[in-house]
């Protein structure tokens, strides 16, 4: 089947004369100047059956309390022991509104007040909030970044092991990265799983950006189900909405084999996240059963940009990238850029001034310096935009 990646969608004037009709974090944040490849959404129309489960039940016309259908919890069972060998159970799953408040509500029911919320950097940004908002510790470990042009980012387990106190409760992982888009490798899983049962820590794995393997023979197996000894301490959290383009239907699920701990997350989701968005569980089961195929081409697609990004980085002085292994997003080290050199201000900030191109900053991800950049549009923006970038980081 044929999927259309290379028209563009507006996103910025849907329908002519409305530019707020539908407004958007990613196009309306800056003016109409900019090219916006920063927060994580594709500028790709969704997958067409997911479009059209949609339509169907948006044409019925009611849109009262739902539950989460067998179908969906049935479904989802067979994509993880399709793509992934993991045999999960319908009841294994808590359904909920997104990822981020997974995890702060992961810190609120596994962990008291003063316990340690433990974590990476870089890391996706809401998880340096979760401790702070919840009442708990914050503690930081750094990965260890490439030392040679070519090498990825790693897993420094030394580091990760100093940040532990007698005070940590709860580990946030990211797997894969986000992002540096790293797919670890056995040996660094099996470092941290050995890690987590020495110290007795409860762990919550965001595996949102798994379907989206962009190396060749590269695979995924969830912590959970890669270390069976780590089931009964994991939560790994799952979502179509980076797969299939879906985020703002807000519909995640948290995957909970130990009863005990399924029992006290879902007491903690009690009054404070509302009931399940129909659409988004529509859209989910519509995703996992018949999305495949749209998947991937996308990851053709995604490969392709990512070669061209490579490409066009290499020929900027003073600019590295570690090619991401997964997902639609790049980690560039802006920090010895030849062509900001004298230029005041954060990299991210230059780059939005005089190139016109937005771009998350990588303080927000805890290190300053570096951006990341959104390759998942189409490829006559993705051109446009490292043409900008051209002008100011070839020097």
């Amino acid at each position: 089947m044929e999927f259309d990646f290379a028209t563009p969608v507006e996103r910025r004037h849907p329908e002519q004369g409305s530019s707020q009709r539908w407004p958007s974090q990613k196009w309306h944040r800056y003016d109409e100047s900019v090219l916006p490849l920063w927060v994580a959404d594709m500028d790709f129309r969704s997958p067409p059956a997911v479009i059209e489960a949609l339509r169907e039940r948006v044409d019925h016309g009611v849109y009262g309390y739902g539950m989460v259908p067998d179908s969906l919890r049935k479904t989802l069972c067979e994509w993880s022991a399709r793509e992934y060998g993991w045999a999960i159970e319908p009841e294994w799953q808590l359904w909920l509104p997104g990822v981020v408040p997974a995890l702060h509500l992961a810190s609120l029911a596994l962990t008291e007040p003063g316990d340690g919320v433990l974590t990476i950097t870089p890391i996706y940004p809401p998880f340096l909030k979760v401790a702070e908002r919840t009442g708990r510790l914050p503690q930081r470990a750094a990965m260890a970044p490439p030392q040679v042009l070519g090498e990825q980012w790693r897993l420094d387990i030394e580091a990760l092991e100093a940040a532990v106190t007698p005070r940590t409760r709860l580990l946030l992982w990211c797997h894969p990265h986000n992002p540096t888009g790293r797919v670890w490798r056995h040996e660094e899983l099996t470092a941290l799983a050995e890690l987590v049962e020495r110290h007795d820590l409860l762990l919550v794995s965001d595996e949102l950006h798994c379907d989206l393997l962009l190396d060749e023979g590269a695979s995924h197996r969830p912590l959970a189900a890669a270390f069976p000894e780590l089931a009964a301490r994991t939560i790994t959290l799952w979502a179509p909405s980076k797969t299939f383009n879906l985020a703002g239907l807000t519909t995640a699920c948290a995957v909970i084999e130990n009863e005990s701990l399924r029992h006290r997350f879902a007491a903690a989701l009690r009054g404070l996240m509302p009931d399940s968005n129909v659409l988004g569980l529509v859209a989910a089961e519509a995703a996992y059963a018949h999305g495949d195929p749209w998947r991937r081409t996308l990851i053709e697609v995604l490969r392709g940009h990512r070669r061209t990004l490579v490409e066009r980085v290499a020929a900027w002085p003073g600019v590295a990238l570690s090619a991401p292994q997964s997902t639609y997003l790049a980690w560039l080290d802006l920090r010895v850029a030849e062509g900001l050199a004298g230029l005041a201000g954060s990299p991210q900030q230059v780059l939005l001034e005089e190139a016109g191109v937005a771009l998350s900053d990588g303080s927000d991800f805890g290190w300053p310096g570096f951006v990341r950049l959104n390759f998942g549009t189409t490829a006559a923006q993705l051109d446009e935009a490292l043409s900008r970038l051209d002008g100011v980081l070839k020097g």
